[in-house]
């Protein structure tokens, strides 16, 4: 599967779960870590971690192999690492304080037509 693909795959899991304010970005070429960052935030340390448990088992189901995931049982800030796609799921506190979005700026931001509520 390819890394866009994966990305689609992964903001259709957060969406599902009703992740808040998901932005993807373009990182190939400013990251060699991944090709996709996924970002986005729950409003509950269980919905943060329904938001990381849907985006490992989507992945899984479509033949990705979640390398690891991180800070699932604090619900604070759980990377989700899917190889060419990371996924941060924060809780919506932590987001405001860590603004990754504007850490890495300079990524485009991915945008999402109707092609992903297939």
């Amino acid at each position: 599967m390819n890394s866009k693909d994966l990305l689609q795959i992964a903001f259709k899991a957060a969406d599902d779960k009703r992740a808040e304010d998901i932005v993807a970005l373009d990182m190939k070429g400013i990251s060699l870590i991944a090709d996709y960052f996924v970002i986005c935030h729950g409003n509950s340390d269980k919905q943060v971690q329904a938001i990381a448990r849907e985006l490992k088992e989507k992945a899984e189901e479509n033949g990705s192999d979640v390398k690891r995931m991180e800070g699932f049982d604090e619900a604070r800030w759980v990377l989700v690492d899917m190889g060419n796609v990371v996924a941060h799921v924060f809780h919506r506190d932590e987001r405001d304080y860590y603004k990754l979005e504007r850490l890495w700026g300079d990524a485009p931001i991915v945008e999402f037509s109707s092609e992903i509520e297939q």
